[in-house]
């Protein structure tokens, strides 16, 4: 059964990933009547609301975009920083989201960034301590090591949930800018929203993802303490 949800979230997860690719591929297409790239596109909402100490830079790579709220910079990919079309200017725009709520101590960013550290720890961890507490209840019918793992991946999958009105919320404020601030036509405004749509559609895979392996390492542990007794 477990094997069963695995595969199912993967397939889930493929078919996202192809979709986002291919809609980010179908609204490059769609160039921007205003003229404007994602670079002059984030530099604008920034500064529409009030903010002048976040600094727009590029970043090498393919959908790299993030923005980092340690140095203050909003980070978008070669692509995205010099291109100008609909993709471009609604990841340009949903990564200042994520400064806007920064700056407006938006509560579950604010939350989110209170997770990291633990979280960065959980992760370079909680594989072994898996693997090690399977081992451990294979050769000596001991569930410690694995309970340890499964609080650990807990914390992972309590971020990934988090994640999810994060990115929601910073793609909403992304559409609401670019509609109120007449920065794209009806029709580039449609492929911006469709873009986002399936970016955010990535986070509710990984956050089932997570959710699902942690109810995977749940029953083994629950039924390994089954047979103890």
């Amino acid at each position: 059964m477990g094997l069963l949800l695995m595969g199912i979230i993967m397939l889930a997860s493929w078919l996202v990933g192809w979709q986002l690719k291919n809609k980010f591929e179908k609204y490059s297409k769609v160039h921007l009547r205003n003229g404007m790239s994602g670079a002059e596109i984030a530099t604008k909402m920034l500064h529409d609301h009030g903010i002048y100490d976040v600094k727009v830079i590029s970043t090498p790579g393919r959908l790299t975009d993030h923005y980092n709220p340690m140095d203050k910079t909003v980070n978008l990919s070669e692509a995205v920083y010099n291109q100008r079309n609909a993709a471009a200017a609604a990841v340009a725009a949903h990564e200042v989201g994520h400064a806007v709520q920064h700056a407006t101590a938006y509560s579950w960013l604010t939350m989110r960034s209170k997770l990291v550290p633990v979280v960065n720890i959980a992760s370079n961890l909680v594989q072994w301590v898996l693997i090690g507490g399977i081992v451990l209840i294979q050769l000596y019918n001991n569930t410690t090591v694995l309970l340890v793992g499964v609080v650990l991946f807990a914390l992972t999958t309590v971020f990934s949930i988090v994640t999810l009105p994060v990115e929601y919320d910073a793609s909403n404020r992304a559409l609401k800018w670019l509609e109120t601030k007449n920065m794209v036509t009806r029709e580039e405004l449609s492929g911006a929203k469709d873009s986002l749509k399936w970016a955010a559609r990535t986070y509710v895979v990984a956050a089932l993802a997570s959710i699902g392996t942690l109810l995977y390492y749940v029953m083994i542990l629950i039924g390994a303490r089954s047979s103890n007794d």
